[in-house]
């Protein structure tokens, strides 16, 4: 009997990602979205086990955004991701499922806290107050998940990426992470004529992840790791925003004027991470360059803006 795997989120950024990593399997793979099931609500997920019925479970449904967004509806960011991780992973146990794999976020990590960043470090401290809401919901996923091992001997993982990025991201210029975002005002102002302005000082560094990279590195987790310890899924390689920048006027091949607007905040200055532990479970894996990412990225965004989220 083959596996029946059901993904969250399956539209987004990562559960697309995911999609083509299953491309070439004999197990079953079910991609849902918001538009079928509401995961905020229990009755939903409910209907969602008892539709599927899977054996196994990747949880990567969640509201997501960038900086503006986060500080602007941090009671929404945590309402929602609070009750689909709760949902989600409760459901997934009530009906059997013995592996899921969740993902959580860098954001959940202190803001003040002895670098790199592992997992034994996020509670030890109060995130960052850029998004506290988001960060906290997805902190009590590692704590729900930790709970229902230790009572129901449940195989559940957490993964922690970094940044991620690639095809099929959410480029909204309100609601977008740093790189979709970025894409989107570039294009924008390279085809008005515009100059680009980019919020902060660029100074501030960051580790990015192409997201076929995650969902590779989670399928392997979902069938191989039995683990307590959340995994962080990371190059470790931080650049800087301003390097960022560099990179995507270069793919642009943008002439105009870019601008930083220092009235503008800039976040977390960084959160390096530790990725030993993944690379120690998995040593032989390579991951994408940020210029290729870069490059991928930007070119589906050009080929797909009439459709892309945005």
């Amino acid at each position: 009997m083959s596996e029946k795997i059901l993904i969250t989120g399956g539209s987004g950024l990562v559960g697309t990602a995911l999609s083509k990593a299953y491309k070439s399997t004999s197990e079953e793979i079910t991609l849902v979205t918001s538009s079928h099931y509401d995961l905020t609500q229990q009755l939903d997920v409910n209907f969602m086990f008892a539709n599927h019925k899977p054996t196994k479970v990747i949880h990567a449904a969640a509201k997501v955004g960038g900086l503006g967004s986060n500080m602007k509806y941090k009671g929404g960011y945590l309402y929602k991701n609070l009750m689909m991780n709760t949902n989600v992973i409760d459901q997934a146990n009530v009906w059997g499922v013995k592996r899921l794999v969740a993902f959580l976020t860098t954001c959940a990590f202190p803001a003040e806290v002895e670098y790199p960043l592992d997992h034994t470090k996020i509670h030890l401290g109060e995130p960052h107050e850029s998004n506290f809401g988001y960060a906290h919901a997805k902190r009590m996923a590692e704590v729900q998940i930790r709970a229902y091992r230790e009572q129901y001997g449940v195989k559940y993982s957490c993964v922690i990426p970094t940044n991620i990025y690639g095809p099929n991201d959410n480029f909204s210029l309100e609601h977008g992470h740093v790189v979709p975002m970025l894409i989107h005002k570039l294009y924008k102002a390279q085809r008005d004529g515009t100059d680009f302005n980019v919020w902060g000082t660029g100074k501030p560094l960051r580790e990015f992840i192409f997201a076929q990279d995650v969902a590779e590195l989670t399928k392997w987790v979902l069938h191989n790791y039995d683990g307590e310890d959340p995994l962080i899924l990371s190059t470790s390689d931080e650049i800087s925003i301003e390097h960022l920048v560099d990179l995507l006027v270069k793919e642009f091949k943008f002439t105009g004027k870019v601008k930083f607007d220092r009235s503008k905040p800039d976040g977390q200055y960084r959160k390096p991470s530790d990725n030993s532990l993944i690379k120690s479970l998995v040593p032989a894996f390579k991951f994408t360059p940020i210029e290729e990412g870069i490059k991928q990225t930007v070119e589906w965004f050009k080929e797909n803006y009439d459709k892309a989220r945005r």
